[in-house]
């Protein structure tokens, strides 16, 4: 094999390519500087076409288990396959010496995800879990004016991923096989939990409701979960698919002002009509129509309050710190034990949901 220098891409290895897969996972990858997709790990033909038609002289494996043995020819291995994949997958990546990035959730449990960070730092291997929604533009917009004081002293969160599908899609994510890890809470809920706890610190309390809700379901559909931080403040987060009105992505209310914003960040939506950030102008921007309010007293769909420029999402900056670390030997830009604690608090709402009961962490 020819020998490598440090100028050279790293070889990237993406096991799965459905919606997680290439949507998010292959189009990002290609946008970053230092990464190319080598390997697409699919036995779909369709989907195997589908992806040579974007990355021409990728190759192919029909397994995850085609990988391994030519382990030295790649830099990276990313898990995008379905949920109960994620921990045998990631466990037979790091002991073929592999530095793994895994979608979200990165275990059904915590403790999996434990055991799958400490068999990293045996082997001194990258392991990262892939939470593109600290990348939404609002998210991005509302750290700024937290960092900058604007809201005062926050108090409390308000963070909804609501949708509207009276009827099912069918498929893994909808199972009411545990094995699955399916469900709202666990789909929809990693992305809630990790952007509080991002945000605003560990959480020592934990109440939740969750439901199944629309006819022939198996999955927790419906769920809500209030959790009060180390530092006092309270974070109210809603993930349903049967929410026949959305309400604002977020509403932050703090001891000088309040923010308010609807919407979803754009990226999602772009990537899905094929959209690309190396060729899109103006990538995650958002019209100022959709621009959230800051103020005090009135509320803003009564004209309250005053516009705030919501920032560009910026998904692509995931990977681009994928591939500082692994070129740096530094700290990815999620961490496995951060995915640990989501899962702390996603299991302490499973608790609380069936028994009616708030859990301390």
């Amino acid at each position: 094999m020819t020998a490598r220098t440090t100028a050279d891409p790293l070889r990237v290895g993406l096991v799965g390519y459905g919606l997680a897969g290439s949507v998010f996972h292959a189009p990002l990858i290609s946008a970053t500087d230092g990464l190319v997709l080598d390997t697409v790990v699919t036995s779909n033909e369709e989907r195997r076409e589908q992806a040579r038609a974007e990355f021409p002289g990728v190759r192919f494996a029909g397994s995850p288990d085609e990988l391994w043995p030519y382990a030295d020819e790649l830099d990276l291995v990313v898990i995008a396959s379905p949920n109960r994949t994620h921990v045998p997958l990631a466990t037979a990546a790091i002991q073929a010496g592999l530095p793994v990035v895994v979608d979200k959730p990165l275990a059904g449990s915590a403790a999996e995800a434990r055991e799958l960070a400490a068999l990293a730092d045996e082997r001194g291997l990258l392991l990262s879990v892939f939470q593109n929604r600290r990348w939404d533009n609002d998210f991005l917009t509302l750290r700024e004016l937290i960092a900058e004081g604007r809201l005062g002293e926050v108090q409390r969160f308000e963070s909804r991923f609501e949708r509207w599908r009276p009827q099912l899609k069918g498929g893994w994510r909808e199972s009411g096989d545990p094995s699955e890890i399916g469900g709202l809470l666990y789909d929809l809920g990693s992305h809630i939990v990790d952007q509080a706890l991002a945000l605003f610190g560990p959480a020592v309390r934990v109440y939740a409701e969750s439901d199944v809700r629309r006819p022939g379901a198996r999955a927790d559909d419906d769920t809500f979960i209030a959790l009060t931080h180390a530092n006092g403040v309270r974070s109210h987060l809603y993930a349903s698919a049967t929410t026949a009105q959305l309400g604002p992505r977020f509403r932050v209310l703090g001891s000088a002002a309040g923010y308010v914003k609807h919407g979803l960040d754009p990226q999602e939506a772009a990537l899905r009509e094929g959209g690309r950030p190396a060729t899109t102008a103006h990538w995650g921007v958002e019209p100022e129509s959709l621009w959230g309010r800051i103020g005090a007293g009135e509320s803003p769909l009564t004209g309250g309050g005053s516009p705030v420029p919501t920032l560009p999402g910026d998904y692509p900056a995931y990977y681009a710190g994928v591939a500082k670390a692994l070129r740096d030997g530094g700290r990815p830009p999620v961490t496995a034990d951060e995915a640990a604690a989501t899962l702390d608090v996603i299991e302490a709402a499973r608790t609380s949901a069936r028994d009616g009961v708030t859990v301390e962490l």
